[in-house]
């Protein structure tokens, strides 16, 4: 199977190393380099409709990159579109991820990132894709990337954690979450006042058992405005 591993301390790659015959796919324009006897071509992979909801629900290509080692044994380099950390997941039958916007990079040929319907909380109010968002299902390594430094959040049961919508990558597809603002006591009118002057706005919170990605930056903030 193929081999990922991270590589470089800051803003690093993600190496690949694949034998005859093995392929990957990977987010449009991640590859950076790869050697003689891979192959790169644009797939839309999952047929037409999963390649437009991918794209209007996630902010991911339409077509995306399909790597494979034709030639003989080889390895490549991929780099996420924004400056940050990658994480790497297993991804089984009993553990898919939910991806937040533009956090996938690559995965193994064995797992899909399918369109699913988001909460009505989600769809309305959060960051991670309006009301359908994408999973990654099946079997195989997932490569997710976020804007920063990243960090891995073990959520148990009885301890719920709290996070602020814009630094979500992944998590568990089988965590409960809901999103809405921070508490901060007061009430409901309270805590819109406490969150507009203390600068957090919605949250998600995450109960049951699993993992949360999480990144140290706001990719919003640092979005330039419109005619700069």
């Amino acid at each position: 199977m193929p081999v990922f591993t991270v590589t470089g301390e800051i803003d690093p790659f993600l190496h690949v190393s694949l034998r005859k015959g093995e392929r990957i796919f990977c987010e449009s324009g991640a590859m950076v380099m790869m050697e003689e006897p891979l192959q790169v071509k644009g797939q839309m992979r999952g047929g037409f409709g999963r390649a437009l909801l991918r794209r209007l629900a996630n902010d991911e290509s339409f077509f995306q990159q399909e790597i494979e080692a034709v030639g003989g044994d080889g390895d490549c380099l991929l780099s996420p579109n924004l400056p940050g950390a990658i994480e790497l997941l297993d991804v089984t039958p009993n553990s898919p991820y939910t991806l937040s916007d533009s956090s996938f990079l690559a995965a193994e040929s064995g797992v899909e990132i399918n369109p699913r319907l988001n909460t009505v909380g989600g769809g309305l109010f959060g960051g991670t894709g309006g009301f359908v968002i994408m999973e990654a299902v099946g079997h195989g390594k997932l490569a997710v990337s976020g804007f920063g430094s990243i960090f891995s959040l073990e959520v148990t049961p009885g301890r719920d954690i709290v996070i602020d919508n814009n630094h979500a990558v992944a998590w568990s597809s089988n965590l409960l979450y809901e999103v809405g603002m921070p508490r901060t006591g007061g009430g409901f009118f309270g805590s819109i006042v406490n969150s507009v002057t203390s600068g957090e706005g919605l949250v998600i919170r995450f109960r049951g058992q699993g993992k949360v990605v999480i990144c140290s930056r706001n990719k919003a903030i640092f979005q330039p405005q419109q005619g700069q």
